[in-house]
């Protein structure tokens, strides 16, 4: 009952075809080299980012807004926790008033 069962690995099923099998081409080697094999690669075009005036103040405005978002539902779960604190601890003081004055009528 306490003993783990180890899942077994099913069979596969239907046929399985073996890895391809890539043989690797010839290289040819030039006896002189040519003006195009001491050139360098031309550099991969990549996108840049540009970023606009109207950019910038759109990325501080929204992060801006993301931190003051964040902040504020940090600060209303701080103030529920200490609002629930505070009334478990008056509700703790007025059931011990009520069981100490309960006492001293007996």
């Amino acid at each position: 009952m306490f003993q783990p069962k180890v899942p077994t690995m099913p069979q596969p099923t239907g046929f399985i075809t073996p890895p391809a099998f890539v043989e690797p081409s010839a290289l040819i080697q030039h006896t002189s080299p040519s003006p195009t094999a001491l050139a360098a690669p031309p550099a991969a075009a990549r996108p840049t980012v540009q970023l606009t005036p109207g950019a910038v103040i759109a990325l501080v405005g929204g992060g801006t807004a993301v931190v003051l978002v964040v902040g504020a539902v940090l600060v209303s779960m701080l103030l529920a926790v200490a609002i629930t604190g505070a009334s478990v601890a008056i509700c703790a003081l007025v059931i011990r008033s009520l069981i100490a004055s309960a006492d001293h009528h007996r």
